[in-house]
Order: structure tokens, then C-alpha cells, then sequence
């Protein structure tokens, strides 16, 4: 009785500890891609330094696309935290 409730209480640690972590491997990754994003786009700007403008709208799209998805992926494994 008591190892099962102690198996129990080592499993609900141990998806608190996964969804967190989740959560924050996800706000590493996108903190990664929004960085190389910005950083193709300097090198882009400085080898064609006509196209800024094309340049600069599909970084701006392409980041707002990866902090999206780093963001829905952060706030899945919160809600594995708050809602278990």
C-alpha cells in the first residue's frame, strides 16, 4: 500500500520535472532559431544590401513563426503542470 503510494507521488515528480523541463528546452530552442534567423539576416543584409526590404519582412515572418511555436510548446508542458 504504501510503496504504490509512494510509486505514485515519484511519478506525478517526475511529469512535473519533464513538462518543466519541456517547457523549458523550448524557450531555449526558440531563443536558438530566433537568433540564427536574425543572424542569416545581417549576412544576407551585408552581402545584398538592396534587398533589405525583402530581407527584413521574411525575418520578421520566419521569427514570428518559430516564437509561435515556442510559445505553444511552452505553454502545453505548463498546463501539464497546472492542470495535473
Amino acid at each position: 500500500m504504501l510503496s504504490t503510494v509512494l510509486l505514485e507521488a515519484a511519478n506525478i515528480g517526475n511529469a512535473y520535472g519533464v513538462a518543466a523541463l519541456g517547457a523549458g528546452v523550448a524557450a531555449a530552442g526558440g531563443g536558438i532559431g530566433i537568433g540564427l534567423i536574425g543572424s542569416g539576416a545581417v549576412q544576407s543584409i551585408a552581402r545584398q544590401p538592396d534587398a533589405i526590404g525583402d530581407i527584413r519582412s521574411n525575418m520578421i515572418l520566419a521569427a514570428a513563426l518559430v516564437e509561435g511555436a515556442a510559445f505553444f510548446a511552452m505553454v502545453i508542458g505548463l498546463l501539464v503542470i497546472f492542470l495535473k
